[in-house]
């Protein structure tokens, strides 16, 4: 045992005992990180602020056998815009909540963190449509983590193209020959916002196109949740609370 330095973003924390908390946190380097910050909800507390959900900070921590413990956090990032907003907030609660499940502790996945990293300041230069965001994230994490939405290409035979049926279980676009019978074909404008959801490191454009195509991403929105939902095999509990234009 012994003590080591960690970048994290907090993802949430629950209360232990009268004045301590546990923190969970992706770190950079470590994967998914549990700790207790012993005293952080005692007036005065040398750290406790800078524990919020969200927050980005670099941490002295001590190992532990069962919880590591925190024994000093400086403040990178505070996004203290996104807990302030209700919308804002609302779209980041997703996002953590779906790291919180997915990443595992000990396990390094630096694609992970820069993505939540990313996430998070997109939604701190306040759009006026953070659900589109949420979109993004979700369909770039699947990705990052094996579950690649196609959209390019026949999710089944990779037949390459763009094209018309949309399907959640097969991972994305299935050409004539692959789509089962009945399948109902969507526009070509939802295929194409979904692509540019999965993009990885686009996040400037995505405002203006919910603004232009409004009902291709309503029809994506969906499509994003059933495909993360199915192959991430996880409700996401905090998704309707997300505000909607």
């Amino acid at each position: 045992m012994g003590s080591y330095r960690e970048q994290g973003i907090v993802l949430r924390s629950y209360k232990l005992g009268e004045t301590d908390r546990i923190v969970h946190l992706l770190g950079q380097r470590h994967g998914k990180v549990r700790a207790v910050a012993k005293g952080v909800r005692r007036p005065g507390s040398r750290f406790g602020g800078r524990l919020e959900t969200f927050s980005h900070v670099d941490l002295q921590l001590y190992e532990g056998r069962n919880l590591d413990m925190i024994t000093q956090a400086d403040l990178i990032a505070s996004h203290a815009e996104v807990r302030t907003d209700f919308a804002a907030s609302a779209a980041g609660s997703v996002m953590v909540e779906l790291v919180d499940a997915v990443a595992q502790e000990g396990e390094h996945d630096h694609a992970l963190f820069l993505l939540l990293r990313a996430g998070l300041q997109a939604l701190d230069a306040g759009p006026d449509d953070p659900a589109v965001f949420v979109d993004a994230f979700l369909l770039r994490a699947a990705g990052a983590l094996g579950f690649r939405a196609f959209t390019d290409a026949c999710a089944v035979c990779r037949r390459t193209g763009r094209h018309a049926f949309l399907s959640v279980k097969a991972g994305g676009t299935l050409c004539p020959d692959c789509a089962p019978t009945g399948t109902r074909a969507v526009d070509a404008e939802v295929v194409d916002v979904v692509a540019l959801l999965a993009a990885a490191g686009e996040w400037a454009s995505l405002p203006g196109s919910a603004r232009e195509r409004p009902q291709a991403h309503r029809t994506a929105a969906s499509y994003v949740r059933a495909f993360v939902e199915h192959h991430l095999d996880r409700q996401l509990r905090s998704y309707p609370s997300v505000p909607r234009a």
